[in-house]
């Protein structure tokens, strides 16, 4: 009888095992953070555009030395102040409000998230004594999807 031991080839089970555990953590972690930098990239569509109506009522204030009256609706907007926003926009549902003191407010859909659908980003300035405008997100939308303060 020949007792000599062979080279064991493969995994054990406990192995195995092991390595599906630590796939299973990291899924765990990594899923959810996926999930959150979409609904963020799909949020820049909607930021973009309440930046680019930001511009354009900070033009008018300088101009002017006033917030224009309110205004609703994107075609409105858009006749309006001159800002080109952008057609068909999957992410924003009307209305899109100026109010008066120049508050903009974009609502929001279709993002698949269902803390951020049907929920509102606002975007609302502060002027200083000097005539600088800081504008400061907020809305209805989590915290954790807004952009910082803008100056």
């Amino acid at each position: 009888m020949n007792l000599r031991k062979r080279g064991q080839k493969g995994f054990t089970l406990i192995e195995l095992l092991i390595v599906i555990a630590i796939i299973g953590i990291l899924a765990s972690i990594a899923v959810p953070m996926y999930r959150a930098q979409t609904v963020k990239a799909k949020l820049t569509e909607v930021t973009n555009s309440m930046s680019n109506v930001s511009s354009a009522l900070a033009a008018y204030y300088q101009e002017e030395g006033r917030w224009p009256g309110a205004m609703s609706g994107a075609a409105v907007v858009r006749s309006s102040l001159g800002v080109g926003l952008p057609e068909g926009i999957n992410y924003i549902v009307s209305p899109v409000n100026v109010g008066v003191g120049g508050l903009i407010t974009f609502s929001v859909q279709g993002t698949g998230e269902s803390t951020v659908d049907g929920q509102t980003f606002t975007l609302s300035p502060s002027t200083t004594t000097s005539g600088a405008i800081n504008w400061v997100w907020g809305g209805t939308i989590p915290p954790v999807y807004r952009p910082g303060v803008r100056y």
